[in-house]
Order: C-alpha cells, then sequence, then structure tokens
C-alpha cells in the first residue's frame, strides 16, 4: 500500500463548504444530500475556532482536495482532573482515501500539537456505529473508557418531566406509580435544597 502526501493545516473559514461536503461523505449521506448546516454558520465556527489557542480543525489536503479532517480541543482530562488532554474528534477520511495513511497522518499532528502544549494525554471521541474507525483507534493504544451519548435539550426535558399520575386501574400499574411519587417528591425536596 503506497503512502500519498498529506498536506495538513488549520481550517479557515473559506474552508466551510468544502469541509460540510467531508463530514456528510463521510458519514455515509451521500453528495445527493445538501450539507445538514448553513455554509455561513461552518464559517463563522470555524473563525471562532480559529480564534481560540486551545481548539484546532485540522484539514487535510490531497492533490489540492479536502479529503481528511480532525477536530482538537485543549481541555482537562475530566472535571476531577487539573491534568489536561487532546481531545480529538469528528475524524473524518473520504472513503475513496482511506488506508493511505491519512488518518495517522492527522492523529500525529494531534500529538505534535499534545507535545508542544506539553499534554500527556490524548482522547479520541468516535460514532459508536463506526466500527474500523474504532478499530484503528484501538490498534493505535487507544483504550474505550467511556461512551458519548447526544441528546436535545427539549428531547432531555421531555423526558425528565414525569408522566401524570393516572388513576390506577390495575396492581401492575402501582409499581410505576409509586415511582413517579418517589421521583415527584425528590425533585420537591431538591428543590426546597436550592
Amino acid at each position: 500500500m503506497s503512502r500519498r502526501p498529506l498536506e495538513i493545516r488549520d481550517a479557515r473559514p473559506d474552508d466551510a463548504e468544502a469541509l460540510l461536503q467531508l463530514w456528510a461523505l463521510g458519514a455515509g449521506r451521500g453528495a445527493e444530500q445538501p450539507a445538514t448546516r448553513p455554509v455561513g454558520e461552518a464559517a463563522s465556527a470555524l473563525a471562532l475556532v480559529a480564534a481560540d489557542p486551545d481548539e484546532r480543525v485540522l484539514v487535510g489536503f490531497h492533490d489540492g482536495a479536502l479529503v481528511a479532517a480532525l477536530h482538537l480541543r485543549r481541555a482537562s482530562m475530566s472535571p476531577l482532573h487539573s491534568d489536561m488532554a487532546i481531545h480529538t474528534s469528528y475524524l473524518v477520511v473520504l472513503p475513496e482515501h482511506r488506508k493511505h495513511g491519512f488518518a495517522r497522518a492527522l492523529l500525529d499532528a494531534a500529538v505534535t500539537w499534545a507535545e508542544e502544549k506539553d499534554v500527556s494525554h490524548v482522547t479520541a471521541i468516535t460514532s459508536s456505529s463506526s466500527r474500523d474507525t474504532n478499530r484503528f483507534l484501538a490498534r493505535l493504544g487507544l483504550a474505550t473508557v467511556a461512551t458519548v451519548r447526544v441528546a436535545s435539550t427539549s428531547t432531555l426535558r421531555r423526558r425528565l418531566t414525569p408522566e401524570p399520575l393516572r388513576p390506577l386501574d390495575a396492581r401492575r400499574n402501582l409499581g410505576r406509580v409509586l415511582a413517579q411519587r418517589r421521583s415527584i417528591q425528590r425533585r420537591a425536596q431538591a428543590g426546597e435544597r436550592d
């Protein structure tokens, strides 16, 4: 397998459209589907990242085309750690450019940045459905230590708010009604403490 050179640099606002296309294609949505974010919004986000000394979006070009990207953020390992880490996410390489060392080159740039910032750990957040990416990262020595889940605030609010208590229509509902009452009592007690 031949390794082709990848030109790596920090993303700029004018890379927004190409990045949106890369992430759409890399996620398997196909070129016929439009980008999920407006280009202007993505360009503004890239400008904010460029101004932040603790965050980067690296892009990789091959033969003048954007074919790979990686998001980096320097932050503490966890809320209870003072040790810093470089958290990587959104590692994407176009399918036709995979297995040419491009992901490895982007991660090498991440490790170089970690060394420059005197950071001793690197994390990687991946899609749980990306089996190949997870295997690739495991081969590089990154172990699974957490699962990241995401929901909109409105969805989570709906799920956290208990259903209204319903009259007992059978014994099978008794456990659920009692659990709802305990939940309401706990929230009321927590509200009194605040």
